[in-house]
């Protein structure tokens, strides 16, 4: 007879990736004693050593805990497949759903469709991590995440795309720039302005692609990896920048009132959409959030999103 349970698993394994029990506290949600008698409870159980205790670092595998996490990992790995396969018997959509989502619009997009997903599927549990686009493709190869939001920037052969909404780029300037009057404007327009970069994986590269395609060299005043900063900076007068997401709300994070300028000349636009493993969709949680964000596409009620 099994005295242990999936959830001492689950809080093992939080345990063991994150170094800290309080940082694996925050990451289940659960209180940081509880955890710690799981982890008693199933060193117990096992007669071995999961973690060597030290006082002021934390705690690190033991030898047996490392070869023990990887085991933990396929059986937590096998009762989602387990739960999967029920709600495919069954009809009913449930389980645990880990969605990834570009940090660059995560704010303004996953919220929303993970509330309505949610409100749809009250017995799937999702989980939510904003991330660039190289940890997207990590996490998603190492089934971290179950499926992503992001952009079709530079995807992998082994990952499926499915297309959901074009948003074509935008200059962003303070309104009082000395471009903010003009309905368009181009990257040779551009290049003499100070630009503030929004410098993240594979984005950086497909917004200075522009400046190489037209063989012209912008010049880079700021760089930020966060896309509120940047917003903020560019408000503030600190220069342009470019992006493809514009909400609803044309103001910086500090109030100020920001100008979208479509950018015209070679520049593709950006496809965002939902990006997953090649057999992800076999898994009746996953198919049923992307049929999800279809249907908000179709609405046209995903996240406010202007394209």
């Amino acid at each position: 007879m099994l005295r242990y349970t999936l959830r001492q698993l689950e809080y093992f394994v939080a345990v063991g990736e994150a170094g800290s029990i309080s940082l694996a506290s925050e990451k289940v949600n659960v209180s940081s004693p509880s955890i710690s008698a799981a982890i008693n409870q199933l060193e117990k159980e096992f007669g071995l050593p999961l973690f060597v205790r030290q006082h002021a670092q934390g705690l690190s595998l033991s030898q047996a805990g490392r070869r023990m996490l990887v085991q933990a990992k396929l059986v937590l790995k096998n009762a989602e497949g387990l739960m999967a396969l029920a709600g495919d018997i069954s009809g009913v959509v449930r389980g645990p759903l880990a969605v990834g989502c570009l940090m660059t619009f995560a704010q303004v997009v996953l919220p929303s469709v993970r509330k309505s997903f949610e409100t749809e599927n009250p017995e799937v549990d999702v989980s939510q991590y904003e991330l660039d686009q190289s940890a997207i493709f990590n996490q998603l190869r190492r089934a971290e995440i179950d499926v992503a939001l992001t952009y079709d920037l530079n995807l992998p052969a082994d990952l499926q795309f499915v297309s959901l909404l074009e948003l074509p780029p935008y200059a962003l300037v303070d309104e009082t720039h000395p471009l903010a009057h003009l309905s368009e404007v181009s990257v040779t327009t551009l290049k003499d302005h100070p630009m503030v970069l929004l410098d993240l994986p594979f984005s950086a590269d497909y917004f200075l692609s522009f400046f190489s395609q037209a063989d012209v060299t912008p010049n880079i005043a700021e760089r930020t990896k966060d896309m509120a900063v940047m917003r903020s900076l560019v408000a503030n007068g600190f220069g342009y920048s470019i992006a493809n997401v514009r909400p609803v709300n044309d103001r910086s994070p500090d109030g100020k009132l920001l100008k979208f300028i479509p950018l015209v000349g070679d520049v593709r636009p950006m496809r965002l959409g939902c990006l997953m493993s090649q057999d992800a969709d076999t898994s009746s949680v996953v198919r049923a959030f992307v049929d999800h964000c279809i249907e908000q596409l179709k609405n046209d009620n995903f996240a406010g999103l202007e394209g």
